[in-house]
């Protein structure tokens, strides 16, 4: 009777050791899956982050390159406008002589 039970002991307890053998084995196999799962997000948030960064430099550049060109207008504006006002004051001055020209 006692060898029976620690033979029943023995089986259950060698079944117990195998089941959390395969189950631990499953386990290890599930946390590697999910590893490289999260690592294959991890990599592709980096190059996303990497893309926006580089989209940001790429947007300030274009931003400093516009304010140099605005800056570019406003003096070729204020020189427009300089020539504008000194043909204006050409064409007053001149009105006079229209009288002699022929008209068209």
């Amino acid at each position: 009777m006692v060898l029976s039970a620690f033979l029943i002991g023995l089986v259950l307890g060698l079944v117990g050791i195998f089941v959390v053998a395969i189950r631990g084995l499953a386990l290890w196999k599930q946390g590697k899956r999910t590893g490289k799962a999260i690592t294959g997000e991890l990599e592709l948030f980096d190059e996303r982050s990497a893309r926006t960064e580089q989209l940001l430099a790429d947007a300030e550049r274009s931003q400093a390159d516009l304010q140099a060109a605005l800056g570019r207008l406003r003096v070729s504006r204020a020189q427009l406008q300089v020539l504008l006002g000194s043909i204006e004051e050409a064409q007053r001055r001149t009105r006079w002589l229209r009288v002699f020209l022929p008209s068209r």
